[in-house]
């Protein structure tokens, strides 16, 4: 063997054992338990059995006598107001006996002086004598169990004042510490990709970090740095937090995972220093990924609330990481993943490029997207076999993934509810009918003209959408009482994502039409037009004051997209005026539309609350057999009459190419456009 090579061997360190506070609760027992055993013996003098007749015994200055077989011992505990003479000076502030002991030969012989002095001495009381077998630690015990209970209560407090259920490093001692908790290889996180259904772009903008920390070769050749930071933006229930969960689960990487609230403590400094306890452990665990849900806890901007201040703990939280994620220290192969559905109260400087460089908007699931997130959550259901899973799409436009996640859930419940073998299609309409408007409550008391008054104002609304082209279909109309709505007509709105003026005004008339199928049938209207009314307002104001949509008031734009200051107007009162009068005249004249409608069919609007006041629900088939086809379905039926009849550019160029003399220039053209 080689010595050199001996030499350069390291011997194996031996792992010290880490600091544990509970070490410091044990030492400060001990002590105590060794100063009251000390006090206990210490102070007891010893004296001789000739002293205690002769000067104790006889000057009445004893209280008790405590005899231990065992050690033919003899305690003696005297009064308390001996100890003030001068002969006792020396156990001055000792209250707790025993004060003096001595040795005897024998039991009897000690007895027998004893009694020897009694007959010697007139005693109006003779001495209690105590006889034991073992030393006696009962004063002991006594004295420590106050200072026992004490000790018990201050454990049980420092534990509560740092918890927050965050294990060992919520100790008093450890508040400073981050509360992250780590996900490794060695976790069980089973969540992938594949369990994230829908938001396509927001997947491939995560994989492709995730595939850098996996292979950072394939990047770092070409030059490319990896992005420091990516925040999940949007609203809440569309799964931000799944993608993060999805990312833990595919990345082979340490991911630590914490709230922004986690930050936030009592006491001032403590989130500054999670913050850099958070990224020192993330570094030396490098390539890693740092996840916080709710950042926006504790990255508000700076300045616009009035609870920020100089020394606010907030700020200085946030400062700290600011810091981090972009100062003079370097986080090489540090990535931080954030959640939020509140990106604009977000400070400016916590969104920069070289902190968050990429903003990842994780929106509404389209029709597509739900249908796939309703097939991951139908897996575990047992359902009809004729279920259509396209229907329930269709079904949901609007709807979160965790809304459709609650509907598929609600179903399973509501047949259960039904006693059925399996969760059909019914099921899943009651299911959404009541995560919509509430639970039915069939017995609800409600008088017969008030009954009436309801059944004509949904008609008024199913009326007046059916026989506007740009209103949203009509699905079913009920007066079936749920939660705070006496009656309700479902709309299936379409899937758009602009929309114009024509548009916006047909779905104010089809809200108004309830209101006004009121007041041309009976000529009074009422309070039930309340959320009519509310929808109506704030759509009309924004047509005029957001979308830019009214010819006096002009391509303006009244909306700060940032969340300034709402009681700031950034216009004149003669403009609020102008605004005012505007969405005036505009609900006036779509009312005034809404009622010529309902004039011109006031027998079909009779025929449909009769409908109603007689089944409670009816349907799309029932509105179109009273009311016919909907204008919308006419003219998509003209516009496929009118592609069938049409020739394609195909067909005509395989005419041109068997006929090239008879070939017309408009098929030419066409040939040359392709």
């Amino acid at each position: 063997m080689n010595p050199k090579k001996n030499k350069k061997q390291k011997v194996p360190k031996i792992p010290t054992p880490k600091f544990n506070v509970y070490w410091i609760y044990v030492g400060v027992l001990f002590m105590l338990i060794a100063f009251n055993l000390w006090q206990f013996k210490g102070f007891t003098k010893t004296t001789s059995k000739n002293i205690f007749f002769s000067q104790m015994l006889e000057m009445g200055d004893v209280e008790k006598i405590q005899v231990v077989r065992t050690d033919l011992e003899v305690k003696v505990f005297l009064k308390e107001e001996a100890l003030s003479k001068d002969a006792y000076r020396s156990l001055e502030g000792q209250k707790i006996g025993p004060h003096y002991l001595f040795n005897i030969g024998t039991i009897e012989s000690f007895e027998n002086r004893l009694n020897e002095f009694y007959k010697n001495h007139t005693y109006e009381k003779h001495i209690d004598v105590d006889y034991v077998d073992t030393e006696d630690w009962s004063g002991l015990v006594w004295s420590l169990l106050p200072i026992l209970i004490l000790v018990a209560v201050w454990i049980y407090f420092m534990r509560r004042m740092g918890s927050g259920g965050g294990g060992p490093g919520s100790q008093i001692f450890n508040i400073g510490k981050s509360r992250a908790k780590l996900f490794d290889a060695e976790s069980d996180m089973k969540v992938t990709f594949k369990d994230v259904a829908g938001l396509e772009g927001a997947k491939e903008e995560v994989e492709e970090i995730v595939d850098f920390l996996k292979n950072p070769t394939r990047y770092t050749a070409l030059g490319a740095k990896i992005p420091k930071g990516a925040l999940l933006v949007g609203p809440p229930g569309t799964g931000k937090t799944l993608l993060a969960k999805a990312v833990a689960g595919e990345a082979k990487v340490p991911f630590f995972t914490l709230s922004g609230s986690d930050f936030v403590e009592m006491f001032v400094g403590v989130g500054a220093s999670r913050v850099r306890d958070l990224f020192k452990t993330a570094k030396e665990k490098s390539p890693c990924i740092i996840f916080i849900d709710e950042i926006d806890a504790i990255g508000r901007a700076r300045g616009k609330s009035a609870s920020f201040s100089s020394n606010d703990e907030r700020e200085n939280t946030l400062n700290q990481l600011l810091t981090e994620m972009d100062g003079f220290g370097t986080n090489s192969g540090v990535i931080l993943l954030a959640a939020t559905n509140r990106a604009d109260v977000l400070d400016k400087a916590l969104l920069r490029p070289g902190r968050f460089d990429r903003q990842i908007h994780v929106d509404m699931p389209n029709l597509n997207e739900r249908r796939e997130i309703f097939e991951v959550h139908l897996k575990p259901l047992k359902l009809n076999k004729k279920l259509d899973v396209e229907f329930l799409a269709k079904q949901t436009p609007g709807f979160s993934g965790a809304d459709i996640a609650n509907i598929c859930n609600e179903a399973a419940l509501v047949a259960a509810r039904k006693k059925k073998k399996s969760v059909d299609k019914q099921d899943f309409l009651d299911a959404v009918d009541r995560f919509i408007g509430g639970l039915e409550k069939k017995n609800k008391v409600i008088k017969p003209a008030e009954r009436q008054a309801i059944a004509y104002h949904e008609a008024g609304h199913a009326t007046v959408s059916w026989l506007l082209e740009h209103a949203s279909p009509l699905v079913k109309v009920t007066i079936i009482p749920r939660g705070q709505s006496l009656g309700a007509a479902w709309y299936l709105p379409e899937e758009r994502q602009i929309t114009t003026t024509e548009q916006l005004e047909d779905e104010l008339c089809a809200a108004l039409g309830g209101r006004a199928a009121e007041e041309l049938t009976f000529g009074k209207i009422s309070t039930g037009a309340l959320s009519d009314l509310e929808k109506v307002t704030k759509q009309a104001y924004a047509m005029v004051s957001v979308y830019g949509l009214n010819d006096k008031v002009g391509n303006l734009s009244f909306y700060d997209s940032r969340g300034g200051n709402e009681f700031q107007k950034p216009y004149s009162e003669k403009t609020a005026e102008l605004i005012d009068t505007e969405v005036k005249k505009l609900i006036d004249k779509c009312y005034k539309k809404s009622l010529s409608i309902l004039k011109k069919h006031q027998k079909s609007l009779k025929e449909i609350a009769q409908l109603l006041l007689d089944k409670e629900v009816i349907f799309k088939d029932d509105v179109e057999r009273i009311l016919g086809q909907r204008i919308a379905d006419k003219n998509k039926e003209k516009s496929k009459e009118k592609t069938v009849l049409q020739k394609s550019p195909s067909e005509k160029t395989k005419a041109a190419k068997t006929n090239p003399s008879e070939t017309p220039q408009s098929a030419k053209s066409e040939i040359l456009d392709e």
